[in-house]
């Protein structure tokens, strides 16, 4: 397939040589960290769409699709649904904090170890997401390129390491626009109706698929709260979202370009399924399932068209992936390094691009020597969601919430998750069903309990949340 990897190479070229452009824009912390906090609800709106449409939205999108039908669609539609909720209830607090991470927010909130603890649980979660992001890059190589599985990680994640160092997050916003259209032409308008043309339209799909195919509900309950709990939620939280959020100009942008950020979610997460349903009716016996998305694509696409597809799925990748990197980086080098180092940081660019090269290289080592880290990546998520949406949410809606109450709230949650994790497995529900309710009883309980926070801190707090200058 000589023209769909001369396409695939092209796009890699193309990632690598707007990461050296960036890299002249990235000359201050603001700049590597958040792209200066200038981005227009254009740009704003295809980088949200490109960090949170990742391999799971696409590969797996068809793949749920293959399984479960139009109700395949719920994985994606929860995380659109995120950035809806996370676009209209919050995004302008956000955006007026004029913070780098989450845990600066609790720091700022709260003060005390709310901050410190709630850094290395972001710090963990936007590795192992990274890891994770740069294991799905094998797949697509190795479909294209015939490369083993250990090469396919080196390459994939070396080329997004590069051009996150080069040029931080400018880079990965030109990135993540080229990534953005290069999805949006690739799922949307090319993949998406051939295979619903090869698959006889709608009446063939009606005629080759059972009944329950068309059903929104055909997943299940269960999935679909499993979905709501670690994806809704987490989308409300996590380091890799809300950095996206601070890159905003104003709080105007990060509301309207997130609504149709989230809008367009909607869209791919219907796209996917039905794609998957096409897979179906055209190879309904496939071996596995996770094979359907690399089927479709090699034999009902003609060369030159496989390439972009293909370079499509790479990019909803490389997209998560540089996006969680970004986000681990800044974590480290903005939360926990100035607390080990216990002295100020002189050069803060150089100190950030030594992080982002460093955890690159780290994720990539890990991705490399582990098969799955869906475990690893499930304990972030459940603490994510178990341990800290309480706190956080309650510190932006609540101003009675203390210190005390935060984090009382982060250690009753997190170990209920970590014992419930232990006692009915990683993938089960019950750590967040339980950790959540018990995280929001001790956070109440303890803040009413407790003094409420100074009225000094309380008043700087409030002066960020509404934007005014003190």
């Amino acid at each position: 397939m000589p023209i769909d990897s001369l396409v695939m190479v092209s796009y890699l070229l193309a990632m690598v040589a707007v990461g050296w452009w960036a890299a002249r824009r990235a000359g201050t912390k603001s700049e590597f960290l958040v792209a200066g906090r200038r981005l227009g609800t254009t740009m704003y709106s295809g980088t949200m769409s490109a960090v949170v449409l990742g391999g799971a939205s696409t590969v797996g999108g068809v793949r749920l699709g293959y399984l479960y039908g139009i109700s395949g669609a719920w994985l994606v539609l929860t995380i659109g649904l995120g950035v809806l909720g996370l676009s209209l209830l919050f995004a302008r607090r956000i955006t007026r904090l004029k913070v780098y991470t989450v845990s600066e927010m609790l720091q700022l909130r709260y003060g005390g170890g709310a901050a410190a603890i709630s850094g290395v649980v972001m710090w963990i979660y936007a590795l192992m997401l990274m890891v994770t992001s740069t294991i799905a890059c094998s797949t697509i190589f190795g479909v294209l390129f015939g490369m083993g599985r250990v090469s396919s990680v080196v390459l994939g994640g070396g080329i997004v390491v590069l051009y996150s160092v080069l040029g931080g997050m400018w880079s990965i916003t030109l990135t993540d626009m080229v990534q953005f259209v290069v999805k949006t032409v690739g799922i949307l308008f090319v993949l998406l109706p051939v295979a619903v043309a090869k698959a006889g339209g709608f009446d063939g799909l009606a005629a080759a698929l059972p009944a329950d195919y068309f059903s929104l509900w055909h997943i299940g309950a269960e999935t679909i709260l499993t979905y709501v709990l670690v994806y809704f939620f987490g989308l409300l939280i996590g380091q890799d979202i809300w950095q996206r959020v601070f890159t905003a100009r104003d709080d105007k942008v990060a509301t309207v370009g997130g609504t149709f950020s989230g809008l367009y979610c909607l869209v791919y997460a219907f796209a996917g399924a039905v794609v998957g349903m096409s897979t179906k009716a055209l190879f309904p016996n496939l071996a596995s399932p996770d094979d359907a998305f690399a089927t479709i694509v090699t034999d009902a696409l003609p060369t030159g068209l496989r390439g972009l597809v293909l370079a499509a799925a790479l990019a909803a990748v490389m997209s998560t992936a540089s996006g969680a990197l970004i986000a681990c980086a800044t974590v480290a080098s903005n939360d926990i390094w100035p607390r080990l180092r216990r002295s100020e940081i002189r050069d803060e660019v150089r100190t950030a691009r030594i992080f982002t090269l460093v955890l690159g290289i780290a994720g990539i080592a890990i991705a490399s020597m582990l098969q799955d880290v869906v475990g690893a990546l499930t304990v972030a998520y459940n603490l994510l969601v178990g341990g800290l949406l309480v706190p956080i949410l309650g510190g932006l809606v609540w101003r009675r919430g203390t210190r005390q109450g935060a984090l009382a709230s982060i250690v009753a949650g997190g170990i209920t998750v970590v014992v419930l994790m232990f006692t009915h497995g990683m993938l089960a529900n019950e750590p967040i069903l339980w950790g959540l309710p018990i995280s929001l009883v001790t956070y109440v309980a303890v803040s009413v309990a407790t003094p409420p926070t100074d009225t000094e801190k309380l008043a700087e707090w409030q002066a960020r949340l509404t934007g005014e200058p003190r």
